[in-house]
């Protein structure tokens, strides 16, 4: 005979299987740059090297409409936004992460795309960010930034309009994705006028605090990064690098930079920050975060819309025209460079020691982090076009590709494993 289970230890045991299922992060990749905010997995994966078509793909789903987005991994789902063009819809996509099935596909915002976009943006490149049980969303809509959470199971929990976004000198579209902190969901608008970064609250869509930005052009994402004791937001651009404090969106320091416009998210290494940009001049610099704002070095060498990786000493990047660099993070001697091919605009990942680096072209290196000497392993060819940088957990890389083969676009999310 079973006996009841009183309410208390009810509530108790569902509450143990809600924290486990939403514990899962070291195997899940919820936000731009994964878990630990620098494009590195986990310690432990051990994705696939070399791959084809026909080779360790465990599932290859479809994918609605256009977006150069990354997927997100939460849980037992993988997530991307997408765009359809001809219908003016943007929408938010779920899929089993073990079979690729899709589970679900919420529209979250109709009509009013922009006239004119860069060629090489769409309308659905911001990545969604989830804390586990919510997903955020951020689209450009009706010269506004729309901010949606959905739950995961697509349903809408609310939907606010976050600022302003109506660019009229460079109608280029809109790039930054959402960022995470402490309860916070954190939106970046900036063009000519009323650009901002503002955090809302993540249950309720609350505006908690809000920053002005100064009235030029600029598409980075920022990132939190605990660097010289303290956590800061990071952000490059409009002829700076800045950091505030992310907790209440104040000024901490701020150092001159090269170019006004950047759209890479910045990368750290001890007490150094890096950025590159490309408008009007172009340029890779490394700064002080103790306050003090010194630029420490510079170079030349122009990484645009891709962001770089900085890992044991050492940052790595790949400039617009495929060209690998590695330099000393702190002192920025160039240790070695070697041509890959392809113009680029996603961004390098790094996993067991091994870094991907996609092309336009839809070709995936992978090459060892190495200071030493460039060693290529391998390069592996899904499509015939590769804009999104991928999301690797779980010993899995989730990609996003388009192939024009038949004549017609259609984009795909693969899910590439042993």
């Amino acid at each position: 005979m079973s006996l009841p289970i009183p309410r208390y230890w009810f509530n108790c045991i569902l509450m143990l299987c809600l924290i486990t299922n939403f514990a899962a992060a070291e195997d899940d990749w919820r936000v731009w740059r994964g878990p630990n905010a620098n494009n590195i997995a986990a310690d432990g994966e051990t994705p696939p090297v070399k791959w084809s078509e026909s080779q360790k793909i465990r599932w290859k789903a479809p994918l609605s409409g256009r977006g150069h987005s990354s997927p997100i991994v939460v849980n037992d789902r993988v997530l991307i936004s997408t765009a359809d063009e001809q219908k003016q819809i943007q929408s938010v996509i779920c899929f089993d992460r073990a079979t690729g099935q899709q589970l679900w596909k919420t529209d979250v915002s109709q009509g009013d795309f922009a006239p004119k976009i860069h060629q090489k943006n769409t309308h659905a490149s911001p990545t969604l960010a989830s804390n586990g049980e919510t997903i955020f969303a951020v689209f450009p809509q009706f010269d506004q930034i729309q901010l949606t959470a959905l739950d995961l199971n697509g349903k809408q929990r609310w939907q606010i309009k976050a600022g302003g976004y109506l660019p009229l000198a460079y109608q280029f579209g809109y790039a930054p994705s959402p960022l995470l902190f402490e309860g916070n969901v954190i939106v970046t608008s900036e063009y000519e006028k009323n650009g901002f970064i503002a955090a809302f609250d993540q249950q309720t869509g609350r505006e908690v605090w809000r920053t002005k930005r100064p009235e030029k052009m600029n598409f980075s994402t920022p990132i939190v990064a605990r660097i010289a004791g303290r956590d800061q937001l990071l952000l490059s651009g409009n002829a700076k690098v800045a950091s505030f404090d992310p907790k209440t969106g104040r000024d901490l320091w701020s150092a001159p930079a090269m170019w006004i416009v950047s759209c890479g998210t910045m990368v750290w290494d001890k007490d150094l920050v890096f950025t590159s940009g490309g408008f009007p001049l172009k340029g890779t610099m490394a700064v002080k975060a103790d306050g003090s704002g010194k630029v420490v070095w510079t170079n030349r060498v122009k990484c645009y819309e891709q962001s770089m990786l900085a890992f044991q000493g050492f940052l790595y990047a790949v400039d617009d025209n495929g060209i690998a660099y590695c330099w000393n993070a702190q002192t920025g001697k160039e240790q070695w460079k070697s041509r890959l091919g392809g113009k680029v605009s996603s961004s390098p990942i790094l996993a067991n020691g091994n870094i991907y680096l996609t092309n336009e072209q839809g070709k995936t290196f992978v090459f060892k982090a190495n200071p030493e000497k460039f060693e290529l392993l391998a390069e592996n060819q899904l499509g015939d076009e590769g804009f999104a940088t991928p999301a690797i957990c779980g010993d899995q890389i989730f990609h996003r590709a388009a192939n024009r083969a038949s004549g017609k676009r259609q984009e795909f999310l693969y899910c590439i494993g042993e």
